[in-house]
C-alpha cells in the first residue's frame, strides 16, 4: 500500500479574515454548529495532546463536554496517565478535526480541574453504565484480561444496588483555558487558509499564517 497515493482535493471553502468573529470561542461555536448541521460524526470529539515528565508526547481522542468563555471541559480518571501528564505540565493542546468539511481547529491552553460541583453535576447526567464503568476501571493500570473489569462492574452494582451512583473521588473534569486558537480550512493546491488567534495585552489578535 502506497500511502503517497492517497490524495484529496480541498475545495469546500475559504476563510475571510474580515468575516471571522473577534472572539475565537464564538468562532469555534460557529464552526461547531456547521459541523453538526453537516452531520459530522461526533463533532465534539477532540484529540488531547499532553507531554509526560520524560518529554514524550501522547495524544488520544476525548469528548468535549462543555465550552464557555473559561475554556473547554472534558472528563477522565484523575489517576490515569493523561491526568498525571496534565497535572505535571499544566498545559495541553486540543485538536478538533471536521474532515468532511476540510476543517480543523487547534487549541493550546493551560489546564485546571473543574469545580467539584461541576463534576458532580455532569457525572449525575451520565448513563448508569458509564457511571458504573467510571468506578470499575482503574484507568491506565495493567489488567490480566477483560474479566477483571466485568467482575469490578458487578461489585460496583452490588455496592450501589438500585440507588443513585455517586461520583468517584478519583474521577472528574479538566478545563483547558485557551491562549491560542488556529482555524484551518483546506484549499486547492495545498494553499490552505490558516488563521491564528493569540491572546496578548489582554485581548485576542488574529494573524494569518502560511500553510
Amino acid at each position: 500500500m502506497d500511502l503517497g497515493e492517497f490524495r484529496l482535493h480541498y475545495d469546500v471553502g475559504t476563510i475571510d479574515t474580515a468575516s471571522m468573529h473577534d472572539d475565537p470561542t464564538e468562532q469555534w461555536r460557529l464552526w461547531f454548529e456547521a459541523a453538526v448541521e453537516n452531520d459530522v460524526f461526533e463533532p465534539n470529539a477532540m484529540v488531547l495532546a499532553t507531554v509526560d515528565e520524560g518529554g514524550w508526547p501522547h495524544a488520544r481522542n476525548v469528548l468535549a463536554k462543555g465550552v464557555d468563555e473559561r475554556g473547554f471541559v472534558f472528563y477522565t480518571n484523575y489517576e490515569s496517565s493523561k491526568a498525571a501528564e496534565l497535572e505535571s505540565a499544566g498545559k495541553a493542546s486540543l485538536l478538533f478535526s471536521w474532515l468532511t468539511m476540510h476543517r480543523q481547529v487547534r487549541i493550546v491552553g493551560t489546564v485546571t480541574r473543574v469545580a467539584v460541583e461541576e463534576s458532580d453535576a455532569y457525572f449525575a447526567s451520565r448513563p448508569r453504565g458509564s457511571q458504573l464503568g467510571a468506578w470499575a476501571s482503574p484507568q491506565s493500570d495493567l489488567i490480566a484480561d477483560p474479566s477483571v473489569l466485568e467482575k469490578a462492574v458487578l461489585d460496583v452494582q452490588a455496592r450501589f444496588g438500585e440507588g443513585d451512583i455517586t461520583r468517584p473521588p478519583f474521577w472528574g473534569g479538566y478545563r483547558v483555558a485557551p491562549v491560542m486558537f488556529e482555524f484551518w480550512q483546506g484549499r486547492p493546491s495545498r494553499l490552505h487558509d490558516r488563521l491564528r488567534y493569540v491572546y496578548r495585552d489582554s485581548s485576542w489578535h488574529i494573524e494569518r499564517i502560511a500553510p
